[in-house]
């Protein structure tokens, strides 16, 4: 089943490069620095092996795969800015998060915002999401491009020249990086898990507390 969506995914992202050229490449990396999943693993290579056919500039491919990973992160972050509190603040109660959470992960972007940006586009999973928490926090939005950029184009053009060195054999970098990429998504998930547990008995325990702490005043 991964498979079939990835092959089916890999024939879109060549049709598209083919047809559109660079806008096709912007296109791309916009949804992949978005909800979307495609990975950055089954594009870049393809613009490297562009490059290597004499077909693509490997300025222009800097130029416009940076772009697009901008402005899907942007509009990911813009998401979090405007609809994630209020989503919170009114149905977060379900899920053991109020307020004073929001406050933690505002605090925490704004002490170490910039090197989790940064770090994050390295992560598979995490770079399709990490633009929605920055949002919500409110993250100064001149740090929070310039590190989405920088970490972007780094990761971009390793896999461009990953494509470029192997030449017709491109697509192998996608097949290499799922070896990675599973094994990290799914610490990911036992982790998230973890911390989302804990969290949510933390809540447990004070809501416990203030109950008890409000039977003792009342006699």
């Amino acid at each position: 089943m991964l498979g079939s969506i990835l092959a089916w995914l890999g024939n879109f992202s060549k049709e598209l490069i083919y047809v559109l050229g660079y806008p096709g490449l912007v296109i791309l990396m916009a949804m992949e620095s978005m909800i979307f999943p495609l990975p950055s693993e089954l594009i870049m290579p393809l613009a490297g092996f562009l490059v290597a056919e004499g077909k693509f500039n490997f300025w222009l491919v800097a130029l416009f795969s940076s772009l697009g990973s901008l402005l899907g992160s942007l509009i990911s972050y813009y998401l979090g800015k405007f609809g994630g509190n209020p989503l919170i603040l009114r149905y977060g109660k379900y899920l053991f998060l109020d307020a004073t959470d929001l406050q933690k992960t505002e605090a925490w972007f704004q002490k170490s915002g910039e090197k989790t940006i940064f770090i994050s586009r390295f992560i598979p999973v995490v770079r399709h999401l990490i633009s929605i928490p920055a949002g919500i926090a409110k993250m100064d939005l001149k740090k929070f491009s310039v590190y989405t950029v920088l970490g972007a184009t780094a990761w971009n053009m390793f896999l461009a020249y990953l494509g470029f060195f192997l030449g017709e054999r491109w697509n192998e970098v996608k097949h290499y990086s799922e070896y990675f990429s599973i094994p990290a998504a799914l610490l990911l998930l036992i982790v998230g898990g973890y911390f989302i547990y804990r969290h949510i008995q933390n809540k447990r325990k004070e809501r416990q507390s203030e109950k008890e702490l409000l039977k003792t005043k009342s006699i």
